[in-house]
């Protein structure tokens, strides 16, 4: 904390000797009782954090300052943002006391919960400690700011304290392309809030804040603690005069509004949320609560299950609702604040896994209104910024996952519907995939996927595995919609590309499925580029090995076509992923696949692992002067590995994988996982939801839906070291399911609690497993279905008890 010694001119603002402190508002972090918190790590404070809200969020870093930070909109992506617009660059704050000004510039310690988080200062100059508290309330555009203070001597303490603004409302990524254009700051006093007023001076936006208690004296660019910012912005502080008793508490509540559509609006926010901010506080409770009870799990793993508990919180954080365009999930913070197609149908997987389907339907009707008015011919979009621009149109493998993503949905709401709406888009984007974008007519999809590397844009390997499973979706949405002919015209696309999958993408010397299908002459300009990155990054091995593949394709014919294993891109494990790899395919690729992690999960491109790869626990970010995702392990790789080993029946090889990614829970910020393992990029990513609650409720539990009729398929397989685990409140349709899974000696027991008795439950293992199979108490002989023996039965509970 530094100590400032200010002009007597501005000195003057804070010494009114004759107003009395005002009263102070009752803590609202007497609220939080009993709420799970977090604290983070003092090696971190200067990293970055989010007080998250649907409508508005607040970004700054842990030990209260609020530096420049973010690189989509250089130095602008931290800050208060009420989407379409910044509305605030952040805030100081300082005490005065006797001429002196001391600035709140650095918290000792950082506490993070589900819905809010608290900045610790520690002691003053002054005699008081410091804490700040903040949340932003459910579907308002504000953030409530409490400072609290306390006084531990026998002397009551009064002190002056500033609140000092920086507004800086500005337009959103791509504000230009919808018009929107920044205009310099004004800020004034406004008698009917008690509080201040900035705006753009080319837009009807407004930035507003003040408290419910009266301040003594108001400036407009005013001190800012040696805050430095960049844009044009103003600053404004308001300051209050405080008592604090005698071995006592005080606390000042500020809050902070905005509207992009008129100063009333903005106006209306403040008083609302400064009347009601305890009992918003108590809803927001509430509902993190009820988020906390849904698809509950308890399993041995209690680091895993925490992880799988904040991850739900963070997929909250993550809801960006404009009402003028729509509400969806977004990608993550603080750079991918806006909604893009690719990550949702992985993100939206685990959020329906997690039980939360209304994420799930807001977020897809979102991307597909988008879509429709960008491309209206069933190309699902990439990229869409909080105005309705849209950056990227979409890239090839975005339109099958959404196909999928569709029956998906369908499977576990029973919403027919829902189906008969978006059927006709999934139609037109399987015509579009094969129509525009696959010249030989072989099924295989040209162009680029999920790896956006220059060049990679033939047929991909992650497009071929996705544009499959689309077109076996699209055979039962098909089926469903009672077009027959249509649904066997879609199954065999769907077999023929299993079929080349499985041939032509193999290649046998590596045991791996390929990067891509091109032609050697395509391959070996990418692999002069590779040698180029793995020479660069010092990785010998990675230049061995292209070099070994450039000599070797060096005979062949410069147009012929084939399978390429170059980079060993993460998604050459998605035809495991989805199952359409052959088993021995498979687990050889998988052992394969393993050489390419590290302690924090598995690398996005697996030339940029070394030696020092599988003991290197370090930070990511540390050294790192410009953003890059050059030698990145993510968490949606390492969950894509985890579910792709649950598929072949390796439930601890999966389980190692969790383990791998939760290394990172809270390693940099407090109850979350950044999006580069363990601490670079994005603070929090959506996507990281479906690596765990995927794996976990879908496999490990083995929970498969068929909501349409009114049918759960469950079939375990835990790991081999777990003896107890449950799952609670799990929503299928208009059903709720409860699991729990015992396991003693040689025999395990299967309860299943559920709200609609009529509901069928079809439970399996594999063939020959156990010998004793015992059905709410009585001894049974299961059906043989495949692979699996299986007992189909209904009512509130049924239990399965099975004896090896």
């Amino acid at each position: 904390m530094k100590i400032h010694y200010a002009v007597a001119a501005f000195l003057s603002l804070f010494l009114l000797q004759c107003r009395q402190p005002a009263p102070m508002a009752t803590s609202l972090q007497e609220i939080m009782s009993g709420v799970p918190a977090i604290e983070g790590r003092a090696a971190y404070l200067q990293s970055p954090y989010v007080t998250a809200g649907d409508r508005l969020y607040m970004v700054g870093h842990q030990d209260g300052q609020f530096p420049d930070l973010g690189w989509h909109v250089t130095g602008e992506m931290g800050g208060i943002w009420d989407h379409p617009i910044k509305l605030m660059d952040g805030f100081t704050a300082a005490l005065v006391q006797n001429g002196q000004s001391h600035c709140l510039e650095a918290a000792e310690r950082f506490v993070n919960y589900p819905f809010a988080n608290q900045h610790f200062y520690g002691s003053t100059p002054l005699g008081v400690s410091v804490e700040r508290f903040q949340f932003v309330p459910d579907g308002q555009e504000a953030v409530v700011v409490e400072y609290t203070f306390e006084n531990d001597s026998d002397q009551e303490k009064h002190f002056s304290f500033t609140f000092n603004a920086m507004a800086d409302l500005r337009p959103v990524w791509l504000g230009e392309r919808t018009g929107m254009e920044d205009g310099g700051d004004y800020a004034y006093w406004e008698d009917s809030i008690n509080g201040m007023v900035a705006k753009d001076s080319l837009n009807d936006w407004y930035v507003v804040w003040g408290s419910t208690v009266s301040p003594d004296a108001h400036e407009i660019g005013s001190e800012s603690c040696d805050f430095e910012r960049r844009g044009k912005g103003v600053n404004a502080a308001l300051t209050y005069s405080v008592s604090v008793p005698a071995n006592g508490r005080a606390s000042l509540p500020i809050v902070v509004a905005g509207s992009y559509v008129s100063l009333k609006a903005a106006q209306e926010t403040l008083k609302k949320v400064q009347q009601n901010a305890g009992a918003m506080l108590e809803a927001k409770k509430a509902r993190y609560a009820a988020i906390a009870q849904t698809a509950r799990l308890s399993i041995p793993d209690t680091a895993l299950q925490q992880a799988l508990e904040w991850v739900k919180y963070n997929a909250d954080w993550l809801i960006r609702d404009v009402p003028e365009i729509g509400r969806g999930l977004s990608a993550g913070l603080p750079d991918y604040p806006w909604w893009f197609g690719c990550d949702n149908t992985y993100s939206l997987q685990g959020v329906l896994a997690s039980g939360r389907t209304d994420i799930a339907y807001s977020t897809l009707g979102l991307l597909q209104k988008l879509s429709e008015q960008t491309n209206g011919n069933g190309r699902i979009i990439h990229e869409a910024s909080t105005n309705g621009a849209v950056f990227n149109p979409g890239n090839i493998n975005e339109t099958p996952q959404f196909a999928s993503m569709v029956w998906t949905m369908y499977q576990w709401t029973g919403d027919q519907p829902f189906l008969a709406k978006y059927y006709p888009m999934v139609k037109k984007g399987l015509a579009w995939l094969l129509e525009e974008n696959d010249a030989d007519g072989n099924f295989c999809p040209d162009g680029f996927g999920m790896m956006e590397i220059h060049g990679l844009d033939s047929e991909m390997i992650d497009v071929a595995v996705y544009t499959q499973k689309a077109f076996s979706d699209a055979a039962l949405m098909a089926a469903e919609m009672g077009e027959e002919a249509q649904a066997l015209d879609y199954q065999k696309v769907a077999d023929q590309l299993r079929e080349r999958i499985n041939t032509d993408f193999w290649v046998p010397e590596f045991k791996s499925y390929a990067d891509f299908i091109g032609t050697a002459r395509q391959a070996n300009h990418l692999i002069e580029a590779a040698i180029i990155r793995a020479d660069t990054l010092g990785k010998p091995w990675a230049v061995e090995e292209l070099k070994a593949t450039q000599a070797r394709i060096a005979s062949y014919p410069p147009d012929q076509k084939q399978g390429f294993v170059l980079y060993h891109n993460w998604v050459v494990n998605t035809p495991m992923e989805t199952g359409v790899a052959e088993p021995d395919k498979a687990l050889a690729a998988l052992k394969a696949g393993s050489r390419f992690v590290n302690p924090f999960g598995v690398f996005v491109t697996g030339i940029d692992r070394d030696d020092s790869a599988g003991s290197e626990e370090g930070s990511f970010a540390a050294g790192k002067k410009t953003f890059s995702y050059v030698g990145a392990v993510m968490t949606l790789p390492t969950g894509v590995q985890a579910i792709a080993e649950n598929n072949y029946g390796r439930p601890d090889e999966a389980l190692a994988y969790l383990q791998r990614l939760v290394r990172s829970f809270s390693f940099a910020l407090p109850g979350s996982m950044y999006e580069v393992s363990p601490d670079f990029g994005m603070m929090t990513q959506a996507w990281t939801i479906y690596s765990l609650y995927v794996p976990m409720v879908q496999q490990f539990f083995g929970i498969t839906p068929e909501a349409p009729q009114r049918k759960i398929h469950i079939h375990p397989q835990m790991p081999s070291g777990w003896e107890q685990a449950s799952l609670e409140n799990l929503s299928v349709g208009d059903n709720r399911l409860s699991m729990r899974y015992n396991r003693t000696g040689d025999a395990i027991t299967v309860t299943i609690d559920q709200s609609r008795k009529d509901w069928q439950l079809a439970l399996s293992f594999p063939k020959g497993q156990y010998r004793t199979w015992r059905l709410n108490g009585q001894r049974i002989n299961p059906e043989i279905v495949g692979p699996y023996e299986q007992v189909e039965a209904n009512g509130k509970q049924v239990e399965l008890e099975l004896v090896q």
